[in-house]
């Protein structure tokens, strides 16, 4: 099973990923991305890969499990 990743370090929490799939990800209240469900399905991966394409700091990526 896949899921999403964020580097943290590198998020600079400008919600393009929250407009790119807003029930995988939103700001909160302290300007702080969170994400809602990390798991990547058949149904969202390609909402997921257009937010982790859409990051201007490179800060999400998907990682497929074992």
């Amino acid at each position: 099973m896949a899921r999403v990743e964020v580097d943290f370090d590198a998020c600079e929490s400008n919600a393009l990923c929250e407009a790119m799939a807003p029930d995988m990800f939103f700001v909160d209240d302290d300007d702080l991305l969170q994400v809602e469900d990390p798991t990547v399905t058949d149904d969202n991966r390609s909402r997921v890969e257009r937010a982790v394409a859409s990051c201007p700091k490179s800060a999400l990526r998907i990682v497929d499990g074992a």
